[in-house]
């Protein structure tokens, strides 16, 4: 995989701290997790996506979405919930959930993280009430923050629930997770645990993609398997190294070492867009990303994405997000 090309969308991502319970369990426990818009203004405030996740640490749970089979989860196992979708946790299929409610989210939300939570049967507590003595905890749950423009192509490509499993290469998450978690055993959480929390919860991210996508089947489409496509993934790679340079179809195609209609052809199969249509959409990405990060002027910023005159910047940029670029900036400072 040209894994440049990931990084470089990864940053445009722009992750933020996320929120962190370090939770233990009964024998018998479900619990409810809602959809994420309902708790991102109070988890992780003006972020763009809020992303659900839990580690498990010890024992073993079960994550399922409305409608789909549960998911069996081991000790080391992440499973996150990139598209905010509302899901259940627990010991097992079929055991009763306990509905989830604003009103523990409130009573905590000015405690320091990460905070102890114990959940069994029906009951929830936290604080003083969660911690056990051993300083020990079966599931890490947090939020993490993201904010991104309105294309980016990574976080529309990630399914409902992704799922990755423990294994040599992603051990080190589990002993990091351990001991931050170790954390919330002290009062207050003790020094830092907060940061070392988010820090983790960012680095999971970005490890999480890289190994969902290491282990796409062969012939998966989207904009991971784009990515790794040996030809499509020399095209992606052009137009996220220079989005300024004005790419034409054939010059793409030629450094896919593909004719311009095999090239058109494979392209649109793994990404459902054209070759023109994708350039256009990455460029109001790096746009939105500049307008978001830094006062340069729309004209600069139109100069920057490739674009020779404001005008059509502007144009560009409503069509695809609704409103013009001053307004989308304004629109974020309030």
């Amino acid at each position: 995989m040209p894994i440049d090309t990931l990084s470089e969308v990864l940053r445009t991502v722009r992750l933020r701290g996320a929120v962190f319970y370090a939770v233990t369990v009964g024998p018998e426990w479900a619990v409810e997790a809602p959809a994420s818009a309902e708790v991102a203004a109070m988890v992780v405030p003006g972020a763009g996506r809020v992303i659900a996740y839990h580690v498990v640490l010890e024992g073993t749970a079960w994550a399922s979405l409305p409608g789909e089979a549960p998911v069996r989860l081991a000790p080391g196992d992440i499973v996150m919930f990139p598209q905010g979708d509302a899901h259940v946790m627990a010991s097992a299929p079929g055991v009763p959930p306990l509905p989830f409610s604003m009103d523990w989210m409130h009573a905590t939300h000015a405690l320091p993280k990460p905070l102890p939570l114990a959940i069994d049967g029906a009951t929830l507590a936290w604080g003083d009430a969660a911690r056990r003595p051993d300083g020990r905890s079966d599931i890490v749950c947090g939020f993490l923050g993201c904010d991104h423009g309105p294309f980016n192509p990574l976080l529309a490509a990630l399914p409902r629930l992704l799922h990755v499993p423990a294994d040599g290469a992603g051990q080190w998450l589990r002993q990091a997770m351990l001991q931050a978690a170790c954390g919330a055993s002290a009062e207050g959480g003790g020094p830092g645990s907060g940061a070392l929390a988010e820090r983790i919860s960012e680095t999971m991210f970005i490890d999480a993609v890289r190994r969902h996508a290491s282990r796409l089947p062969e012939h998966a489409t989207g904009w991971l398997a784009a990515v790794r496509d040996r030809q499509v993934g020399r095209a992606l790679a052009l137009i996220h190294a220079n989005p300024r340079h004005p790419w034409s179809v054939a010059e793409l195609a030629r450094a896919a070492a593909l004719s311009r209609s095999a090239f058109c052809e494979r392209f649109s199969a793994l990404l459902a867009v054209s070759p023109a249509r994708y350039l256009a959409r990455w460029r109001m990405e790096v746009a939105a990303t500049l307008l978001r990060e830094g006062q340069a002027p729309v004209a600069a910023i139109a100069f920057e994405v490739g674009y020779e005159s404001e005008a059509a910047f502007t144009r560009a940029f409503t069509r695809l997000v609704g409103m013009p670029p001053s307004r989308w900036r304004a629109a974020l400072l309030h």
